[in-house]
């Protein structure tokens, strides 16, 4: 067991070294604008990504190996590692939708810190441990997978909102920066992003909601996670009404996605660090 509980650790060690050699290879990208370095960028970075999903597995098979059997998606050590993957996933999508590998010098640290945190953060263990009573539901799986290619969705529509926000200042100076995409692709894509993370976060509340009805009888308690979810959507919702009802688009819109994903981060780890509630065994 002790073995091969040593090759998921390994394997996300060998991931977290490669976003960090994919980083600096977008890096170069940028300064020299060539286009093979670009494409050995997106190599170096897609191979990382499948050792990531290999890690995975082996979590997943390690989890069986113990006796214990569950999706790894219980605590905070196997949730920093699936968010990690998801953000790099969904770059991978933005980068082949737009075509633009310069965000990937801003986004793929973003994967890279979400993997480095699970040695930096106290309390944060990559021992297997037996699941609670309420985390032994179907519901784990659905619940945390939705919320976090949510999460993932708008940690792209944030780094996005912050480019377009330099973009837009230096537009409004008429010196805009050559190496960014023009303010309208940015701001096109901090939309597309929410787009897709919306719904996501929306099908893990009310699975969350089914889940909670399992595990403590009750569809909702007013928990300090459950109320700042509620918060979060509260957010994004406001951000598609004022796009759709306002005509919302560019600095309006990018500050509310920053504000958004500081909901999303709180949501995450301020509740569970800062907040007793009943989920703080996350």
């Amino acid at each position: 067991m002790h073995q091969v509980q040593m090759i998921s650790s390994k394997l996300f060690g060998v991931a977290m070294m490669t976003y960090i050699v994919a980083t600096l290879c977008y890096l170069a990208y940028m300064a020299f604008k060539n286009k093979k370095v670009g494409t050995l960028a997106t190599i170096v970075l897609v191979f990382g990504f499948l050792v990531h999903t290999a890690g995975i597995a082996f979590r997943w098979r390690e989890t069986h190996l113990t006796g214990y059997g569950y999706v790894p998606l219980s605590n905070m050590y196997e949730s920093l590692i699936f968010f990690s993957w998801t953000m790099v996933l969904i770059y991978l999508i933005f980068e082949w939708r737009y075509k633009r590998k310069i965000i990937g010098v801003f986004f793929i640290p973003l994967a890279f810190l979400a993997i480095a945190a699970t040695s930096i953060i106290p309390g944060v263990s990559d021992r297997i441990t037996p699941l609670i009573p309420a985390l032994q539901s179907n519901w784990l799986t659905i619940h945390v997978t939705t919320c976090f290619f949510g999460y993932a969705a708008f940690a792209a529509a944030f780094v996005v909102s912050l480019l377009y926000l330099l973009q837009y200042r230096r537009d409004k100076a008429g010196n805009p920066i050559s190496w960014l995409p023009e303010a309208r692709v940015l701001d096109d894509a901090n939309y597309k992003s929410i787009i897709i993370g919306f719904p996501m976060l929306t099908i893990g509340i009310i699975t969350g909601a089914m889940w909670a009805n399992y595990a403590w009888g009750s569809y909702w308690s007013w928990d300090p996670k459950e109320t700042w979810s509620l918060i979060t959507w509260f957010i994004y919702a406001a951000f598609l009404h004022a796009r759709y009802t306002r005509g919302w688009h560019g600095k309006k819109a990018a500050y509310l996605s920053v504000l958004g994903f500081v909901a999303v981060l709180f949501t995450y780890f301020g509740v569970n660090y800062l907040i007793s509630g009943l989920h703080s065994y996350a």
